[in-house]
């Protein structure tokens, strides 16, 4: 075995977003780019000699490829070990326990999240810290700096390594440790649940069904409820990992998991439902018949964490980002304890979780998370979900009614505009900010503007500042519209249109979503022009 030193120059637009560097696959399989990536971030965060770091992605289309050329350049750049999932298949979660766990110097994870894998869907790659977070903004920008002047890229000349058998093996110098990609990850929730009890709600008649969603999930999901907690075989659906996620799309939304919705809204429905995305950072959940926001999911989670073991001594503070309702909010002032509103992207919430002044963490994309690593974990809310309804022994639909009696409700949705011309997209937003220092006051479709601005962000324990994080626009009643532009798509512009309503009137309560949000979403679509810039009708995805 040799060390190669290639030459190669620059690839314009390697610049890593919030969740790392996504494109299509193909552009990731073309000449040099996986290679110039990996060495500019093996540069951008001070070498890797003698370091230790964690490898594993979701299973998607490249996945295996692109590990074997990771291991062969962390080899060259002089790396110590590599652990591994088994497969090259790691939940983004249990590798961010992982490194954790192993005090190990970082982590390369292989995956678009939520988004389709294929050879002509996406691919993505992110680095992730030594405290098993997303790397923080001052990290992405050296590697994205890195990108821009690269000139030469170290690899080593080897056969590729067998991941396919738990073990440890040599490349060159590099130990390569392949590990049982699930072990750790459920040990560590049986130190934060109740399994017994959960166990003995599932031997009780409860019934279930987790859509695996092709993704790599489904081994995790496979092993704890099915393995561990008892539930019935079957309970865990697509929960085989495929390279393309079955042809679907592994987003767990009532859109994209229609055949999980449709079994919920039957006459033969399970009493509990639940889905997770491509690296199983992401849930949905569902009861019978009731579908739960994210948003509305994260404030009755803070609610009632203190069912489980792990979170029985009560929350430190809670952290939720700028577009997620306000509900969570509302049980933060009755708890007592700080609630903290920051930008969109997990690594936001990295310092205030390092820093212990918080312990739960959401967003309204789907995402929850703890204390207990440093990424969101879908897996994780859906079982805090069962040791809440084990301890409570009532439905998901009670659980909703008696949160939104003691806090009122928030009517919530997300309208998602795909694929747009990212000129169009930009023009919109632009013209939106343009309004913003005469917006408040207007009257737009019956109702007050009271507050309109672009949100911006001062980190309280880092002090950088984050700005153009989104534009609000306030209404009278307690309505609010929030414009993003999403930075986790491969084409084009992703437009998001966050809409919410804060309802105390308890008779109002059953009002169907769209129809409470009707004013919110006319006004807003009125001030942004929204379907003359992007030429589109109708959203592309609601939520």
């Amino acid at each position: 075995m040799t060390i190669e030193l290639v030459t190669t120059t620059p690839i314009e637009g390697q610049k890593p977003g919030t969740s790392g560097l996504r494109k299509k696959t193909k552009v990731f399989e073309g000449r040099h780019y996986l290679e110039n990536y990996v060495q500019a971030t093996f540069n951008g965060i001070g070498g890797v000699e003698g370091k230790t770091l964690v490898v594993g992605g979701d299973g998607r289309y490249f996945n295996d490829a692109a590990i074997q050329v990771i291991l062969r350049m962390a080899a060259a750049n002089g790396a110590a070990c590599c652990v591994v999932g088994q497969g090259g298949l790691l939940s983004t979660p249990a590798a961010s326990h992982l490194i954790r766990k192993r005090g190990a110097d970082g982590g390369l994870i292989l995956s678009a999240s939520h988004n389709p894998g294929g050879p002509d869907a996406d691919f993505g790659l992110k680095y992730n810290g030594s405290n098993g977070g997303p790397a923080t903004q001052i990290v992405t920008d050296k590697i994205y700096e890195r990108t821009k002047s690269i000139l030469e890229y170290r690899i080593q000349t080897a056969d590729d390594v067998d991941l396919s058998t738990v073990g440890v093996t040599r490349l060159g110098n590099l130990v390569v440790e392949v590990v049982d990609p699930v072990s750790d990850y459920a040990e560590l929730m049986s130190h934060l649940f109740d399994f017994p009890k959960i166990r003995s709600l599932f031997s009780s008649g409860f019934t279930m069904r987790f859509d695996a969603m092709h993704a790599v999930t489904g081994p995790y999901a496979i092993k704890i409820l099915e393995e561990i907690l008892g539930a019935p075989k079957g309970t865990v659906i697509n929960g085989q990992p495929a390279p393309d996620f079955g042809g679907g799309h592994p987003d767990p939304n009532p859109t994209w998991a229609k055949g999980l919705m449709d079994e919920m809204h039957s006459d033969h429905s399970p009493d509990f439902g639940a889905a997770s995305d491509g690296d199983g950072d992401r849930n949905m959940i569902v009861g019978r018949g009731a579908y739960v926001t994210p948003s509305d999911s994260l404030a009755l989670l803070a609610a009632k964490a203190h069912l489980a073991p792990a979170y029985a001594n009560g929350l430190v503070g809670i952290a939720r980002s700028m577009p997620t309702s306000g509900a969570v909010d509302r049980v933060a002032e009755k708890l007592g304890i700080e609630c903290h509103e920051t930008p969109t992207g997990w690594k936001y919430f990295g310092n205030l979780l390092d820093a212990g002044k918080v312990t739960l963490c959401g967003e309204e994309s789907a995402g929850t998370g703890s204390d207990h690593v440093r990424e969101k974990d879908g897996l994780w809310a859906v079982l805090l979900w069962l040791n809440i309804l084990a301890e409570t022994r009532v439905s998901v639909s009670e659980l909703m009614d008696d949160l939104w009696r003691d806090f009122g409700r928030c009517f919530y949705s997300r309208h998602d505009y795909e694929d747009v011309n990212a000129e169009q997209a930009n023009a919109m937003m632009e013209a939106l900010r343009a309004q913003l220092p005469e917006m408040t006051g207007r009257k737009i479709n019956g109702l007050d503007v009271i507050y309109a601005d672009e949100f911006a962000y001062d980190d309280p324990v880092d002090g950088s500042h984050s700005s153009g994080q989104g534009i609000r626009i306030g209404f009278s009643g307690g309505g609010r519209a929030v414009f993003r532009l999403s930075g986790t798509g491969t084409v084009g512009a992703t437009i998001r249109l966050y809409l919410e309503r804060f309802e105390t009137d308890a008779a109002l309560f059953d009002m169907a979503v769209e129809d409470a949000l009707s004013p919110i979403t006319g006004a807003a679509l009125a001030l942004s022009d929204l379907h003359k810039f992007t030429n589109k009708i109708a959203p592309d995805v609601i939520t």
